[in-house]
């Protein structure tokens, strides 16, 4: 095929119909994307400083730049010039080092899968208009990318406990392996949701079938898988209440204590990315991906990569919103809630889909709106009622109103023997009381005027 000019915009050349502009797209995006996604990162930590000090009615970082919008380039500069320190009896050196690029890489290859726009029209130097998406890679089953690659990110944390040969790091790096089995499981269960409803393991399916009004965003056919999903990709990038691997007051920094410089900053980044990475994740899979739910995408493509940004602001500030807001849980509770309580409800989901995807391909789209419907005012009733169900405290309380030994009021045999016990543990401290004010009034007889001493 040859490029003449005489395609424009209207009669665009598809980028896989060229073999220049397979080439060169993915190799321009990924620059474009990377240049993005790292200031994000940048900005992300400012934002997380700046948010939980408005929480706390402080002023956060405001020396560095205008109202402290260089904060994240000091850090970085202070970083770089950080003294780089090595385990004295590594077990691996070479893991050791490897550790945090393997933690990095595999959150930015994430993002390759992910449509951050409609297709858009552009002219090039020939003068011929191409269409290109606006994604690096769109493969067929993208849904079990994610799950691939998200997985690999664990072992970084678990190479970096055990090469650096320390207690805090293995008791990390354990800590980071369990709870990525213990969560995997429920992720992979809320994935397959949106795989039943739209058909398709590509994420530009799934994405474009959510077009239209915001109705249509798969949030609203299955918010439990939604939410599953969400508490799940919390327990993957490890933030709180689910950050048990780094947590600082029982192993000093987790799998990063011998880590500095570079390094550090490099396991900083990936937690950052991560949760850059797993916002895109849940935005395309069940918010509606970049388009507004207004259809304003479909006239202005433009607005679609603007509209993602922004979605990805909100979901980062919920990140942050979080972990100012939730104590970190119980090792012993985080395992119970994702093996007891998570795992069975991604069941209950993948089900509940299962059944409407049957019903509706039997009855009609009708009916299949209708099951959905219902299956959402149960979730909402049910969780509605489960968080208003009055807890062990409050169906105590008035227990502890009338009980003597909590008000101190008279009553029963049992008062009596405390009293009692309490009388003879108190004869003691009265005779030590008495003689110490004895010997207090002896002192000051010899200060009066005109005593033995004058």
């Amino acid at each position: 095929m040859t490029f003449d000019g005489q395609y424009r915009y209207d009669n665009p050349i598809l980028c896989a119909d060229s073999a220049g502009c397979s080439i060169l797209h993915p190799l321009i995006f990924s620059g474009l994307v990377l240049f993005v996604v790292i200031t994000g990162f940048a900005y992300t930590t400012l934002l997380e400083r700046k948010f939980i000090a408005w929480f706390q009615q402080r002023s956060g970082p405001n020396r560095v730049g205008p109202s402290g919008l260089l904060q994240p380039a000091a850090d970085g500069l202070k970083l770089i010039f950080k003294e780089d320190i090595m385990p004295a009896n590594p077990a691996s050196k070479v893991v050791y080092l490897l550790a945090p690029m393997l933690k990095t890489v595999p959150i930015l290859i994430v993002m390759a899968v992910i449509p951050l726009g409609p297709p858009i029209t552009i002219p090039w130097f020939d003068g011929n208009w191409y269409r290109i998406p606006l994604s690096i890679a769109d493969p067929g089953v993208s849904i079990l990318w994610l799950l691939a690659i998200t997985s690999i990110g664990t072992y970084g944390v678990v190479l970096a406990g055990w090469a650096s040969n320390n207690k805090y790091s293995m008791l990390g790096g354990l800590r980071a392996s369990s709870q990525m089995v213990s969560y995997e499981l429920s992720l992979g269960l809320a994935l397959i949701v949106p795989v039943m409803i739209v058909g398709s393991m590509n994420i530009t399916d799934i994405v474009n079938n959510q077009g239209g009004l915001f109705l249509n965003w798969l949030v609203f056919q299955n918010p439990l898988a939604a939410g599953i999903m969400v508490i799940a990709l919390f327990a993957e990038v490890n933030r709180a209440p689910f950050d048990l691997p780094e947590a600082e007051q029982e192993l000093t920094a987790g799998f990063m204590t011998e880590y500095s410089g570079m390094k550090f900053a490099m396991f900083m980044m990936a937690e950052y990315l991560g949760m850059i990475a797993v916002s895109l994740i849940a935005i395309s899979l069940f918010f509606g991906g970049y388009n507004t739910g207004f259809g304003l995408e479909t006239g202005a493509p433009i607005v679609g990569p603007l509209v993602m940004i922004g979605k990805v602001v909100l979901c980062l500030i919920g990140f942050i919103w979080v972990r100012a807001t939730l104590p970190r849980i119980r090792y012993d509770r985080l395992m119970m809630f994702g093996w007891k309580i998570l795992l069975p409800l991604a069941l209950l989901a993948a089900c509940w889909t299962a059944f409407a995807v049957v019903i509706g391909d039997v009855f009609g789209s009708t009916a299949y709106v209708i099951i959905s419907g219902i299956m959402f005012a149960v979730v909402v009733f049910g969780g509605l009622t489960f968080l208003s169900r009055p807890n062990a405290a409050e169906e105590d309380e008035p227990e502890f109103e009338t009980d003597p030994v909590m008000t101190g009021e008279r009553g029963g045999f049992g008062w009596g023997v405390l009293q009692a016990v309490g009388g003879l543990l108190a004869v003691p401290f009265i005779l030590y009381r008495a003689l110490l004010n004895m010997l207090e009034k002896v002192s000051t007889l010899g200060d009066e005027p005109g005593g033995a001493g004058d």
